[in-house]
């Protein structure tokens, strides 16, 4: 089953969430280094990742939904994209509360509990970031007609780490 919404014949889920791959992390990494060196231009650049990290969540969380639709009921894909875009809501829950918990700060520093908003999320965005490549990956949604949409796991096949030669 391939993609509802397209750009130019790509999937357009995809390409929006290298915006919230990117700078949710980013805005992890620089809360910690502002945290060990004080350095307010640290604060800035987490405070503006997390603005634009979250609107480009959100516009990818919209045709992530439009995709999940169109994936048929019952199926294996249907659950694990149900699992996705709901993990993927709390992940955006956790790195709003980021956000406001520095709102009033005029130089918009993160304090512990923002780092620790940050971090929850980085890590269940971990997860869900591995079940959208279960969905591409395993289960073929979003890449061709031909998907199987109940393709099980099989680690016995799967290597932990595997290199083609």
């Amino acid at each position: 089953m391939k993609s509802r919404f397209k750009l130019l014949g790509h999937p357009v889920h995809p390409m929006l969430v290298v915006l919230p791959l990117g700078l949710l992390p980013a805005s992890v990494l620089s809360d910690l280094l502002y945290l060990a060196t004080g350095r307010r231009d640290l604060a800035s650049f987490s405070f503006w990742s997390l603005v634009v990290g979250l609107a480009g969540g959100m516009a990818a969380a919209l045709f992530g939904l439009f995709d999940w639709i169109g994936i048929p009921a019952g199926t294996r894909a249907k659950r694990i994209g149900g699992l996705h875009g709901a993990g993927n809501g709390v992940v955006t829950a956790l790195f709003a509360m980021s956000l406001l918990t520095r709102w009033g700060d005029r130089d918009r520093r993160p304090g512990p509990v923002s780092v620790l908003f940050g971090m929850l999320g980085g890590g269940l965005g971990m997860v869900t970031a591995w079940l959208g490549g279960e969905l591409v990956y395993r289960l073929r949604v979003g890449v061709d007609d031909d998907a199987h949409l109940d393709a099980g796991r099989s680690p016995e096949r799967d290597a932990l780490l595997e290199v083609d030669a």
